[in-house]
């Protein structure tokens, strides 16, 4: 089985020829400008083949992202995460590059469109919450903000793949800890206690917990994509393409869930009895503007199921448990077979490869996201993807940079290491150091009910921060338990407000990055849970979930605290007990030698 292909989708046609027809369909449109976002209708961080507008215009394939076109300007914006990679991907001749969110996109408009120019989006591919953001940004300016009654992209794309009708499966109540009709009937009594008849749903991982399924619609993503209605009375009316769903399944999820076409999504909009509950950071602009339109009152707020969603009760930890369990015997499989190969024999795709092997063996039915593995400056590259294009032979001097990830029946696994081919290059040694001190840092923390991602975030950056060093992506985001490996809206960040609760999963994945030479990440995930106090007061701290040998043959010693090397020193302690017994004798001895104390 192959998880991972090597081409460039984002860098296959003529980007020049299909910027030069989106000009001329905007001009027929009658709009000066439009915007081409990452996003789909769903808001999710990947997107099916026909939904990849701006991988096909642009060539840009990061998992963020926007563009802007207008008459004479195509501009890219990025974040800190693909300044590197949106260089290598764009026609510099053609399309602009801009650092987001650095230059608001308002400002962006202002400046390169004269008053009374027309700026059109999709309606579909927005949320309320973004083009409220931009109409303040543009109130003034005498540039008009238009919703499209159709794309110009999908217009002009003539061999637009057709949207994916992956079979949809249960998942099973030894995964899911709570049946869809228990959730369902607790999340309706909530809507009842609020107010609210109803709420729509547009996140397709909140649809597929909510409902116990899972999906193959997206790669890497088990969901089912598709809109729904939650009604008070707990019935749900899931509009997705009902060749997905057989008999079986149908009567898994039983006569309080009806399964429509999405073509009939808009008329029930427009029929619904409200008041409606719908998110303005999630659900697109066109469904408010469907209920608008019938006069139907709606209530902004947060997809009911996120929040109980991303506490993950005591199944779905249990399956966690478990797949890292598997995950980290397939990474130490993975580590100990790259030390025994010859120095300067194996490309980054070799590595991927063989890394996927393993975790096939492990039972993983996808890999959660694409293996970024990363030599010598690719790994200076924060989401980097190796392509035929890219792939580069792993040197004797390269720092290897591999984030990687499975998805199993029963959990989701993310993991970063970083580790030195031959001798650590003498410029590695500080950043990495201060990296997994950070790391460290962070998982050592111990913090009142009420702390939220942005308060712990320094605690990742504080050792590179007093060498002057840093890194352009959070510290952490959550994770979902057997479904999406990105999964908001908890995180580690500065721009995170959540408060952190017991049972969520994230990340925590400090990183250093120098363009042109090498990148470092180490990368565990942990479970928030309540810890002991002396005084009265609710306290919270982190479980690592992860299973896999922390390389040490960067770490300067003497730069670490006593504590420092003594939690590294129990980790691998861990490490060595849960996954000797499933290894042959080589690889234990390997993980024994990994694994070796560092305090003398």
């Amino acid at each position: 089985m192959t998880f991972q292909t090597f081409d460039d989708p984002g860098g296959q046609g003529d980007h020049a020829a299909r910027l030069a027809q989106l000009r001329s369909q905007m001009a027929q449109d009658g709009i000066d400008a439009f915007i081409v976002p990452r996003a789909d209708a769903h808001q999710g961080e990947y997107v099916a083949d026909a939904d990849a507008r701006l991988a096909w215009l642009t060539g840009f394939t990061g998992s963020a992202g926007f563009a802007i076109v207008t008459r004479d300007q195509a501009g890219v914006f990025i974040d800190g995460r693909y300044r590197v990679q949106v260089k290598e991907q764009v026609d510099p001749a053609h399309f602009t590059p801009v650092p987001w969110p650095e230059t608001r996109p308002s400002n962006w408009l202002r400046q390169s469109m004269p008053a009374g120019g027309r700026v059109g989006f999709d309606p579909w591919l927005h949320t309320r919450k973004e083009i409220e953001a931009m109409e303040r940004g543009l109130a003034g300016s005498g540039l008009g903000l238009i919703a499209a009654e159709h794309n110009p992209v999908d217009a002009i794309w003539a061999d637009r793949p057709a949207p994916p009708v992956g079979q949809a499966r249960p998942h099973e109540i030894a995964f899911s800890g709570e049946t869809a009709a228990d959730k369902r009937a607790r999340l309706a009594a909530d809507l009842r206690k609020h107010g609210q008849a109803a709420a729509f749903l547009s996140l397709p991982d909140s649809i597929s917990w909510l409902l116990n399924i899972r999906g193959n619609d997206l790669p890497k993503n088990p969901v089912v994509q598709g809109f729904a209605v939650l009604s008070d009375s707990g019935h749900v009316t899931l509009f997705s393409d009902p060749a997905k769903f057989d008999d079986d399944l149908r009567r898994f999820l039983g006569d309080e869930v009806s399964i429509l076409h999405p073509d009939g999504l808009t008329a029930a909009l427009l029929d619904l009895t409200g008041p409606v509950r719908i998110d303005p950071a999630t659900a697109p602009e066109a469904a408010f503007r469907l209920l608008e339109r019938a006069s139907t009152r709606i209530m902004p707020a947060p997809d009911p199921v996120i929040m109980p969603k991303s506490r993950k009760n005591p199944a779905e930890l249990r399956g966690m448990r478990e797949a890292h369990l598997a995950d980290g015997v397939a990474m130490v499989r993975l580590l100990a077979w790259l030390d025994r190969q010859p120095a300067g024999t194996l490309t980054e795709i070799d590595v991927v490869k063989q890394l996927e092997e393993y975790r096939r063996v492990a039972g993983v039915f996808d890999i959660s996201f694409d293996t970024i593995c990363g030599a010598g400056p690719n790994g200076a590259i924060v989401h980097y993807r190796v392509t035929q294009g890219s792939n580069r032979k792993i040197g004797t001097d390269d720092m290897l940079l591999l984030d990687s990830g499975g998805q199993y029946r029963n959990g989701t696994t993310d993991i970063t290491r970083t580790l030195p081919i031959g001798s650590p290059p003498a410029e590695t040694i500080a950043p990495y150091t201060a990296v997994l001190r950070g790391m460290i840092g962070l998982t050592q923390a111990r913090f009142p009910v009420g702390v939220t991602g942005a308060h712990l975030d320094a605690l990742a950056r504080q050792y590179l921060w007093q060498q002057g060093m840093d890194y352009d992506h959070g510290t952490g985001h959550g994770v979902g338990a057997a479904l999406c490996v990105h999964e908001g809206p908890v995180r580690i960040s500065r721009a995170s407000d959540l408060a952190l609760q017991p049972g969520m999963i994230l990340s925590n994945e400090p990183g250093y990055y120098r363009e042109g030479s090498f990148g470092i990440r180490i990368e565990n995930l942990v479970i928030v849970t309540e810890v002991e106090a002396e005084e009265n007061r609710s306290m919270l701290g982190f479980e690592t979930l992860t299973l896999c040998p922390i390389d040490t043959r960067c770490v300067d010693r003497g730069a670490m605290a006593r504590h420092e090397i003594g939690w590294l020193d129990a980790y691998h302690a861990m490490v060595r007990d849960a996954l000797s017994p499933y290894l042959d004798p080589a690889e234990r001895d390997w993980l024994d030698r990994a694994t070796r104390p560092l305090r003398d």
